[in-house]
């Protein structure tokens, strides 16, 4: 709901074409993360009233969303709407907001939700129209900067000076390069600060950036996070970051641009993330890609579910669970790299995709990265909560501390096996 008391008076104008009538749909696919146990019995598990809320209130934005200018977006105001019949786990639900009135900066929609050509909802809901920098002056009021996962307030001019991360931009490409060469480029708070405000400032520049290039250099890629910071951060600290860290990660799925990772040598932990977060990834034969997260003492703090989107359960588990590194060749194999080059090639070659991508249609390109992704369904997207949580859990006993201690001083760790 849109906070009471935020004005809708200085709202800028749509774009013309939003009319009574005008319809906007949305499919999901019913996952767990969506159901409800009804007498707590499995076999009468539903699509819960919730989701289906959410889900017609996405259609309506859905029908909104072309018509926004920029810096605009729509909020739901009120919702009213009948649970009429069940879906089950697995069913394709759709739904269906159409205009049905329009007053000022506020729209009325006629919502429905549907299996098939069965109705299980129906009501009304009402948006409207806000300024995005209105509301994130709100927010930033009510709740301070420590209780924040991200920036709110994406950079419209230009990114500023970086010393974590190096950012050329040319030809409407993006080349990202990570820039901690002493530390084989590891994420640590300020290089997690940097990611946030490159995220944000790609957000709002779909035109002048078509397509992003992320990459290393010709040697590395990212060691994953800097261990040596986390054995300085309380839990709370560590907790927070993690988090921020998942949502920076889940944000490249969300971004107008296609990303590429060019792999140029180790891919760890985050830096394993990072790439299999980008939409296209290259590897060159030196390339290594490892979970070893378990030999420090915890597991993964973000990222297991896409990982096994991609290589699959078993895959997923054996990175994990051994945290040993597997080769160029053999993430190809798996499907966590789409080609292996020669290293004096990879970032040729990821100059040559991106010249091909940014010669296909703009918003055709980013409408198919969005229908992908989205394709996931939300478990992917809530996971990392709980990635986090066990992290955090096994951060505060006594192997992590060993791991730490033996990563530090570069010898094998004496785990108690408990």
């Amino acid at each position: 709901m849109i906070d009471p008391f935020l004005s809708l008076d200085n709202a800028t104008g749509m774009k013309p074409g939003l009319q009574v009538g005008t319809v906007g749909e949305l499919a999901w696919v019913v996952d767990p993360s969506m159901t409800i146990s009804l007498g707590g019995l499995p076999s009468a598990t539903v699509f819960s009233t919730p989701n289906m809320i959410m889900l017609m209130e996405r259609a309506a934005r859905e029908a909104i969303r072309p018509y926004l200018e920029e810096g605009e977006e729509s909020v739901g105001v009120d919702v009213n709407v009948e649970h009429i019949g069940a879906a089950v786990l697995g069913a394709r639900v759709r739904a269906e907001a159409k205009v049905s009135g329009i007053e000022g900066r506020r729209l009325d929609f006629d919502v429905r939700a549907l299996v098939g050509d069965r109705e299980i909802g129906r009501g009304r809901h009402r948006r409207a129209l806000i300024q995005l920098e209105r509301l994130v002056a709100n927010i930033s009021q009510q709740h301070p900067a420590k209780d924040q996962v991200a920036p709110l307030t994406p950079p419209r001019g230009e990114l500023g000076p970086l010393s974590t991360l190096k950012v050329e931009v040319s030809d409407q490409v993006a080349f990202v390069t990570f820039n901690r060469p002493a530390a084989a480029h590891a994420v640590n708070v300020a290089m997690t600060n940097e990611l946030e405000r490159l995220v944000a400032w790609l957000a709002v520049h779909p035109q002048e950036v078509r397509v992003v290039i992320l990459t290393g250099g010709d040697r590395t890629f990212c060691a994953g996070d800097d261990v040596k910071e986390v054995a300085t951060l309380s839990l709370d600290a560590a907790h927070a970051l993690s988090l921020r860290q998942a949502n920076v990660y889940l944000a490249f799925e969300r971004l107008p641009q296609p990303i590429i990772a060019a792999v140029g040598g180790p891919a760890f932990g985050a830096g394993c993330v990072a790439a299999y977060s980008c939409d296209w990834r290259i590897a060159s034969h030196a390339a290594r890609f490892a979970m070893p997260e378990i030999k420090l003492g915890w597991p993964p703090g973000y990222g297991v579910a896409q990982l096994t989107a991609l290589v699959g359960k078993a895959r997923a588990l054996q990175l994990c669970l051994t945290g040993d590194p597997i080769s160029a060749a053999q993430a190809l194999e798996w499907g966590l790299v789409n080609e292996v080059v020669p290293g004096g090639h990879l970032h040729a070659r990821a100059r040559e995709i991106a010249a091909r991508l940014k010669q296909l249609p703009a918003e055709a390109l980013r409408e198919t990265k969005r229908l992908i992704h989205a394709d996931e369904g939300a478990l992917p997207q809530l996971t990392h909560r709980a990635d986090t949580a066990a992290y955090i859990r096994c951060l505060a006993l006594p192997d992590a501390q060993e791991g730490i201690a033996a990563f530090v001083e570069k010898r094998p760790p004496r785990f108690t096996g408990h």
